[in-house]
């Protein structure tokens, strides 16, 4: 296995594996170069899944197909059509009121809410199921009560919706892909 080792002033040994594949070991100076591969050998497997996980990772990102001009445009155009339908049911179901209602084709973000009360939803939420889109709207309205992630917008959110953390899982796995495909 190859590494490379980086001698410093430090007590102890750490082993980096990088995205890029590479192995570098930082160890303390005096360490002999056999002590220090006595420990890679020890820590080989570890190495390996770090390894793996990477390798595994570029492969993902190789078969990403990113999004076309077009998909973006009717994605934006369903959502202007469902989503502020939505915003509506809600709102009257939580007694918040809320300002512009904007579709975008945003990188990072799935929606947002701003101190006027202006909304803005990611067009890319009409590749998601209803429930996720569903909480995405609550989320952001919850904001009119509350504009923080304290423990009481929280408690907001579950008010309307108990199951949110069902939907939050779904963004971390499926809605990541979805976004990968929009940064590509």
């Amino acid at each position: 296995m190859d590494y490379t080792i980086i001698r410093s002033n430090r007590k102890s040994l750490a082993i980096q594996v990088y995205p890029d594949l590479t192995v570098t070991v930082r160890a303390p100076r005096r360490m002999p170069d056999g002590e220090i591969a006595r420990i890679v050998k020890e820590k080989e497997a570890w190495i390996e899944r770090q390894l793996s996980k990477y390798e595994a990772e570029q492969k993902s990102a190789q078969q990403i197909v990113p999004f076309t001009g077009e998909e973006l445009h009717d994605l934006a155009q369903k959502a202007l059509a469902y989503i502020p339908k939505r915003v509506a049911y809600f709102a009257g179901l939580m007694h918040v009121d809320y300002g512009r209602i904007t579709i975008r084709n945003q990188k990072t973000r799935w929606g947002s809410c701003s101190s006027k009360g202006n909304l803005n939803f990611n067009c890319l939420l009409m590749c998601a199921p209803p429930e996720v889109i569903d909480y995405i709207v609550v989320h952001e309205l919850c904001h009119r009560k509350q504009m923080n992630h304290s423990k009481a917008f929280w408690q907001e959110v579950a008010a309307v919706l108990p199951d949110y953390k069902m939907q939050e899982k779904w963004l971390r796995t499926e809605g990541k892909k979805l976004m990968q495909r929009n940064s590509v």
